[in-house]
């Protein structure tokens, strides 16, 4: 009796449905599963970047990005030192490194047409920063016009042109995307001070006492007119890759236009200095040239820039 009764008890048991005795109706061994498949996708994962080859680009970046602020200060220091003296014994003529800071400036302007026109948003972008680069950038053409006119008078205004089309798309085609709160620099911060310090620190040449005010007051506007952009930036905690290509294009402008001041300094003996006037403002030309960003401030968020790039495209891979 006892065996029928067994017997009858596994026919049942064997004529169960099918799905009754399928992993989905328990989800714990499904679940268990797959963590193994995960965790075994994962293992091959790591064996496979532990053979692949260290690229050296990467290996360098991910040391510099580990050193401590004081230790990139000295980075960027010796890098700009050492492009210095390269510059020094490549470049003759050394008026066209002035020329390759506004082309590379105009350059930085394209990367953000690329953007307004291809993304179609002003993320990340200062308007208030391009209201200083358009002003700076009028009165500079203001002044070379009367004082002086050569290519630096043509670059200025497809500077001055190509900015106020970006004021211009940031104001009213892309105003939906512009992040207003966070460019809260005020302008009335930068414009008044460079007005007053103009007035009483300007050059002491042969020109009209207006145009050599209005000289000053572009240098020193030019000077401060990518802290509104560094505060956009310091307020969204995330840089976005257009808008950190150029501000990187912005601070290596500054280098070539700050590598131009000292290596005319070195091959005149000196007689620049007097040739600029007598006063603070010969002092003043080199602060502007050597201000934020200055050559290196841009090394140093170069470097540090590369290495986040590098540490996400990294963390992409993984």
């Amino acid at each position: 009796m006892q065996r029928r009764l067994f017997r009858t008890t596994t026919t049942h048991i064997n004529k169960l449905p099918h799905f009754l005795s399928t992993s989905s109706h328990f989800p714990g061994k499904a679940r268990a599963r797959e963590n193994q498949r995960r965790k075994k996708s994962e293992r091959k994962t790591t064996e496979n970047l532990m053979r692949a080859p260290k690229r050296p680009i990467h290996t360098v970046s991910t040391w510099v990005r580990r050193q401590p602020p004081k230790v990139k200060a000295f980075l960027a220091v010796v890098t700009g030192m050492a492009a210095l003296v390269v510059l020094r014994f490549i470049v003759h003529d050394h008026d066209n490194l002035f020329v390759a800071a506004e082309a590379v400036h105009s350059i930085g302007i394209m990367v953000l047409i690329y953007k307004l026109t291809k993304e179609k948003t002003c993320a990340g972008l200062s308007l208030k920063s391009q209201e200083l680069t358009a002003m700076f950038l009028a009165v500079r053409l203001y002044c070379s016009f009367v004082m002086e006119y050569d290519i630096h008078t043509l670059l200025d205004l497809a500077t001055l042109v190509t900015t106020l089309w970006v004021i211009y798309m940031i104001r009213f085609n892309l105003k939906s995307s512009y992040m207003e709160d966070k460019d809260n620099f005020a302008i009335y911060y930068v414009v008044v001070p460079c007005a007053l310090l103009a007035l009483f620190i300007h050059p002491s040449t042969s020109h009209h006492l207006l145009n050599r005010i209005s000289w000053a007051f572009c240098v020193y506007l030019e000077a401060v007119s990518v802290l509104p952009q560094l505060r956009v930036m310091q307020n969204t905690k995330i840089v976005e890759p257009f808008t950190a290509h150029y501000v990187f294009a912005l601070g290596v402008a500054r280098f070539l236009s700050c590598a131009h001041w000292v290596l005319q300094v070195l091959d005149t003996r000196g007689h620049l200095l007097v040739a600029l006037g007598y006063g603070l403002w010969p002092s003043m030309c080199f602060w502007r040239a050597a201000s934020p960003p200055s050559p290196f401030w841009s090394c140093m968020s170069s470097l540090q820039f590369c290495c986040d790039l590098q540490a996400h495209c990294h963390q992409d891979l993984t």
